[in-house]
């Protein structure tokens, strides 16, 4: 039974971060809006880099990525809660019911991984050169997500084992 609260306790916890991720991107809405315009118009990388021809000076393109951002979270999010929720409901559910109500929670966890690596590592550092940027950056706290969901993702989808004979 510990493995299984502490299973949901984590699931819980992720659920919790995309809710005041979406809550903060919500209400404040320009402070991360701004790291997503940096990163688009490349505009602190390297001078006169070969890539700049990849730069995107469209505040309306700039606001769709974003928005698109914060939809992704509020998927997320949501996700996770109703993969919270169906864990709640199995944790006193035979092994098999248990390992089903993880269905949820993969989807969701995968969700935000896929976030992580594809739209920050993936796009935001490779294709438009974040890595480059002294001041906009978001490549380390991209990676420490990424590596914490996936540990979670890990752990949670380990197979209930009973442990009597």
């Amino acid at each position: 039974m510990i493995t299984r609260i502490s299973k949901l306790l984590l699931v819980i916890a992720i659920s919790a971060f995309y809710t005041l991720v979406v809550f903060n991107n919500v209400t404040d809405f320009n402070s991360n809006y701004q790291l997503v315009r940096h990163v688009l118009m490349m505009d602190t990388t390297f001078p006169h880099n070969g890539g700049m021809w990849r730069a995107i000076s469209s505040p309306i393109v700039h606001r769709i990525f974003y928005i698109s951002i914060i939809g992704w979270e509020v998927v997320t999010m949501v996700i996770l809660w109703a993969g919270s929720y169906q864990l709640i409901r199995q944790l006193h559910g035979s092994e098999e019911q248990f390992d089903a109500a993880k269905r949820i929670p993969l989807i969701g966890l995968t969700l935000s991984m896929l976030m992580w690596l594809g739209a920050f590592l993936t796009v935001g550092a490779e294709w438009f050169l974040m890595w480059q940027s002294q001041s906009w950056n978001g490549q380390d706290a991209s990676f420490r997500m990424f590596t914490v969901v996936g540990i979670i993702l890990l752990f949670v989808m380990q197979p209930e084992r009973s442990t009597q004979p």
